[in-house]
């Protein structure tokens, strides 16, 4: 029998019980910030009924230049953009634009399927601006925002510059025991073939990895190891631990546009 167990590890929900009134407050603040925001949304990057993003522009008409991509999380399985609006304040401050996409969601498809479905809103965002990106995301999203960066493109695809995986899961295969594996239907070979961390590492590019100070020990072993990993490989790679965060409050410092974690993403963006 493993020695660790997976399911206390990864169940987030089980480990913060106060997380509906913090996923209420999510929904909240993105609605209220989509009111007062210039944004578009619900545009189609696909075929599917749930490929569709939101994009916050900079005010006063300005050139879009530099691009920041903000991918949710929901284990694949769970939530959409709708609750993840409010996240793209503190790069939009800043003058970036922002674009805050959602997916089909397993068990309707594979995981495979919906990083598929991120690229397609990348080639979506590339042919609209036709400028550098830097995509972050949280938890299941931040291991999009690692497969994106890590993705071999067409020649003349979309520049995903950098990364900025939050919470995010690199190496699929301790999920494979789990009750999240239900909607997810893991087996060895897929949870590798889906695993950025064996993936070639993106070299010359970065990644700066986040996670919430106060969570599971599998969550901090997942930053440092992409870390080491894509380091040692060539990629610019960190892993910062936030003090006094869990796994749903780590991320509200995106929305504040003082914060170090909105600094990281505005400098990995416009470098």
């Amino acid at each position: 029998m493993n020695a660790t167990d997976y399911e206390a590890e990864y169940n987030n929900r089980a480990r913060v019980p106060e997380h509906p009134a913090i996923i209420e407050g999510w929904a909240r603040d993105a609605a209220a910030f989509r009111e007062q925001a210039e944004c578009e949304t619900a545009i189609s990057y696909g075929g599917r009924a749930r490929n569709r993003l939101d994009l916050f522009l900079p005010g006063n008409g300005a050139k879009v230049d530099r691009l920041a991509v903000f991918i949710h999380g929901g284990y694949w399985q769970g939530l959409d953009n709708s609750f993840f609006s409010h996240m793209a304040r503190g790069a939009l401050a800043h003058g970036l634009a922002v674009a805050v996409p959602t997916y089909t969601l397993c068990p309707e498809v594979r995981i495979g399927d919906i990083v598929a479905e991120m690229r397609l809103a990348c080639d979506w965002l590339w042919d609209r601006f036709r400028v550098p990106m830097a995509v972050s995301g949280h938890s299941a999203g931040g291991h999009l925002a690692a497969a994106l960066l890590a993705s071999e493109w067409e020649p003349g695809g979309p520049e995903i510059v950098a990364a900025q995986p939050i919470s995010g899961l690199f190496d699929l295969a301790p999920l494979i025991p789990t009750s999240l594996n239900g909607a997810l239907r893991l087996d060895e070979a897929e949870a590798r073939d889906q695993s950025p961390l064996f993936w070639p590492a993106p070299a010359g590019r970065r990644l700066h990895a986040w996670v919430g100070g106060e969570e599971s020990g599998e969550f901090h072993r997942q930053c440092r190891e992409i870390a080491r990993t894509w380091g040692a490989a060539g990629v610019e790679t960190s892993c910062t631990s936030l003090d006094g965060t869990n796994h749903f409050t780590v991320i509200a410092p995106l929305a504040d546009p003082d914060s170090e974690m909105t600094r990281d993403l505005v400098a990995l963006a416009t470098a």
